[in-house]
């Protein structure tokens, strides 16, 4: 028989990743401790390494875990941040062309861009209803976030920016939670971190091929 050796799981590392990386522009993003408009350089390696390299990795291991769901998300939003990380990086020149194309040219490519993790991260919650409170928290914050940086790119209103940044500090800091919840354990720790399941109750009347009790 073969046997294959058991991975640990990589939720934590994956949640803890996205978390770093979202808290860190997100304090960028609502103005916090530096001028609006500074460049978002201070995020680059940790869009890169962290929340990108890391957190892709994290998904390739959901697949070998055969979690669909963990693969997907991990490695669809480690793939947002290196691709973010190119917008920002100067040698790849995207910002410098979309401002050399003058007028909103800037504002509407950054805004699709984001319009597109709007409908991604609204599929994922979609599929966090009956997951746990977590995650479907995270989800619902990620999307509220997504929005407003759309916005606030879109209209060029500092403002709306400023809002998205603090909805994504408090989207890291669930994200954190939850990775938390699965790090804290009774083997390791004195306490757990509660994290309430979503999971619809069947009633009596279903059995478990999903047929009711008169067969239909």
């Amino acid at each position: 028989m073969t046997q294959f050796r058991k991975l640990a799981n990589p939720g934590p590392l994956g949640l803890s990743s996205f978390a770093l990386t979202t808290f860190v522009l997100s304090l960028h993003n609502g103005a916090i401790g530096q001028p609006f408009g500074t460049p978002t350089s201070i995020v680059l390696g940790l869009a890169f390494f962290y929340g990108g390299l890391c957190q892709l990795l994290a998904g390739m291991w959901e697949f070998a875990q055969n979690n669909t769901f963990g693969a997907t998300a991990f490695s669809s939003y480690g793939g947002f941040w290196m691709s973010y990380a190119v917008i920002i990086t100067p040698g790849f020149e995207v910002l410098p062309t979309l401002t050399e194309a003058g007028g909103t040219a800037k504002a509407h490519g950054l805004g699709i861009f984001l319009l597109g993790w709007v409908i991604m991260t609204f599929i994922f919650f979609l599929a966090t209803l009956r997951s746990n409170l977590g995650l479907c928290l995270l989800f619902a914050f990620l999307d509220i976030t997504f929005i407003l940086l759309c916005a606030g790119d879109w209209t060029g209103t500092p403002k709306v920016t400023k809002a998205g940044g603090y909805m994504g500090m408090l989207t890291a800091f669930i994200a954190w939670y939850i990775a938390a919840s699965d790090l804290i354990t009774t083997d390791n720790s004195i306490f757990t971190l509660p994290n309430p399941s979503l999971a619809r109750k069947f009633s009596a009347n279903h059995i478990e091929d999903g047929k009711t009790e008169d067969g239909n």
